[in-house]
């Protein structure tokens, strides 16, 4: 018997405050734990479709996203197998839960949907603080969100062992939430809601 392939798809926009959560878990795994080679830890980002070939791939996929559950700030949830969709198409917050509704879908049309598929999820708090990081009740929840990651891994036979931060980083130096969090720009000089100019302008009569 095959050992399963298992992907680990962080998703969300960084650049959101709240919204980046998916993807601050899923480099928190990626660095705290030494994984085998058949788990694949990945920034899935907002590419929507271009996540498909991943999810194919997958016997099993564990996705880490900020979702909006309709329940109190903060607050955190596992759904698996048949309700993920659900909870992905309930109440949209960004585009890239639209793409990603669309690639388990397709997924299914082509008979290629990985047969266990777990969404650990976050009620967000803050999602229009431009170039913001996670929302301190957020913040809150990586530690908890990481052991039910390790605990969905476990059920599915992977001993995810923690050891000590040497430096591995799923994406690049730049990005991580300390250097991102110290480098953001003062108020005064960054607009923090989106480019009012761009936003709310009208065509010259």
């Amino acid at each position: 018997m095959s050992t399963p392939h298992i992907v680990v798809l962080g998703l969300g926009n960084l650049l959101w405050a709240d919204e980046g959560f998916g993807v601050r878990c899923a480099e928190a795994l990626y660095a705290r734990y030494d994984l085998p080679a058949h788990v694949e830890v990945i920034d899935g980002g907002t590419q929507g479709l271009l996540l498909l070939p991943y999810v194919e791939a997958a016997d099993h996929l564990l996705i880490l996203d900020a979702i909006d559950f309709g329940l109190p700030p903060g607050t955190l949830r596992a759904y698996h197998d048949d309700a993920v969709p659900a909870y992905l198409t309930a109440k949209k917050m960004s585009l890239h839960q639209t793409g990603f509704s669309e690639v388990l879908a397709l997924a299914d049309l082509k008979s290629a949907l990985p047969t266990a598929i777990t969404l650990i999820g976050v009620q967000p708090v803050e999602l229009e603080d431009y170039g913001g990081s996670l929302s301190p009740a957020v913040r809150a929840q990586l530690p908890a969100a990481l052991d039910m990651a390790v605990q969905t891994l476990a059920a599915w036979g992977v001993q995810a062992s923690a050891r000590p931060d040497d430096g591995s980083r799923l994406n690049h130096g730049s990005l991580d939430i300390r250097r991102y969090e110290a480098e953001r720009p003062a108020a005064d000089s960054a607009c923090r809601v989106g480019d009012a100019r761009v936003l709310f302008s009208k065509e010259p009569r």
